[in-house]
């Protein structure tokens, strides 16, 4: 579904406000108003995909309790984000104090997480970021109603340095969009790289969202490293690794964050064959809940879940637990934080938990495309933790 800023969507789930066992609290006696919830994510553009992703797993999740939160009905309003930092802080006003929303979910840009955060902090508006990923969320502008489901940047990153010097290429190039969300990702990877003995020869940036690298690609070519590490995603890692094979480069180990491959591995083809990744998540994780998910997801939207479907998965199962141990009461606004705070999330990812900064404790596996497929190899670092570096909770 696309959407334009100018047009909200609102999608009524659920036909009734009570359901068996529930116990009416101070705020929902006599009362049938329905849980607003604010979506702000990319419904075109760059990360159409993944903000299309993220609202299905999303309102899956909801499905499973008959589409209530804490035993009332929902209201979503979706609305469209461009993936435009300098939009963000009216849009999200837009949700919190135009729409009076209860929650916002929101963003897939780190850019645009960043102009958001700076609205919520001060409404007060509870918030669970489903994708973006830039460090300052969950470290200096880290906040009691903030929460996110995904990772930091640096969190899906680190793990890749020890692997890349563990694995001989100790001569690496790196290659990102320019922006927040690219740096952080890049510095992660930098970060544990260096401090185990590797050499960067060259970071490249490109400009965001230009899809054009043939000029990067020869330039890597010229510096002959042992590796490049990369960061793109949505249409952009499709466009990438078809070009960085196209370009001949095959024979030098391309390695990045899981998203160089997630949602797009069907598309990029051969061209991402021996693609080295590490990522909170892995389609082909043998769990019990991740193959009830998947079977889900594609009966349900007619497609392959990814990671970004994962974690508007958990964005809704992680308000499905604070609502219900409030019993729907969005006013009781300290006991609804301290149950999400507390909530352990059964994910298709494996289970996890909080920080005290509101970022999930979690496996990073490393992963490799192996005929087409997204095979696990292992865990690349069990239950990490973000540092939250400047994270003081008021």
């Amino acid at each position: 579904m696309t959407m334009r800023v100018s047009r909200r969507n609102l999608i009524k789930l659920g036909a009734a406000a009570t359901m068996a066992g529930f116990v009416p609290t101070r705020f929902a006696i006599g009362n049938t108003a329905k849980v607003k919830v604010g979506l702000l994510l990319p419904y075109s553009g760059t990360y159409a995909g993944l903000g299309e992703a993220i609202s299905n797993g999303f309102r899956m999740a909801l499905a499973e309790t008959g589409g209530k939160l804490g035993g009332r009905e929902v209201e979503i309003i979706s609305l469209d984000d461009e993936s435009n930092p300098g939009k963000a802080p009216e849009n999200t006003n837009r949700l919190a104090v135009g729409d009076k929303v209860d929650f916002i979910v929101g963003a897939v840009h780190s850019g645009v997480a960043m102009g958001m955060l700076k609205v919520v902090r001060d409404t007060g508006t509870i918030t669970v970021i489903p994708n973006a990923g830039a460090n300052a969320a969950t470290g200096p502008l880290c906040a009691p109603n903030v929460f996110r489901t995904s990772f930091s940047s640096w969190q899906a990153c680190f793990p890749m340095g020890k692997v890349a010097v563990d694995r001989g290429l100790k001569k690496v190039a790196t290659i990102t969009w320019k922006y927040a969300g690219g740096d952080e990702m890049v510095g992660g990877f930098v970060e544990n790289f260096t401090k185990n003995g590797g050499t960067v020869v060259e970071q490249i940036q490109v400009p965001f969202p230009t899809e054009e690298f043939q000029a990067y690609l020869t330039q890597i070519a010229a510096l002959r490293p042992d590796g490049v590490f990369a960061f793109f995603a949505g249409s952009g890692a499709l466009k990438f690794v078809k070009d960085y094979a196209a370009a001949g480069l095959g024979s030098i180990p391309l390695m990045g964050p899981g998203f160089l491959t997630d949602g797009v591995l069907a598309g990029q083809g051969a061209a991402a064959e021996g693609v080295l990744t590490t990522l909170h998540y892995a389609d082909a994780l043998d769990t019990a809940e991740n193959r009830t998910f998947r079977a889900a997801y594609k009966s349900g939207f007619g497609k392959e879940a990814d990671v970004y479907a994962v974690q508007g998965y958990d964005a809704g199962q992680v308000l499905i637990h604070g609502m219900a141990a409030v019993n729907g009461d969005t006013t009781a606004r300290s006991a609804l934080i301290a149950a999400m705070e507390t909530a352990r999330i059964n994910s298709p990812r494996g289970p996890f938990t909080f920080s005290k900064a509101h970022n999930p404790i979690q496996d990073i596996y490393l992963r490799q495309v192996r005929n087409g497929q997204e095979v696990v190899l292992g865990v690349a670092h069990a239950a990490l933790a973000d540092p939250a570096k400047g994270c003081k909770m008021t």
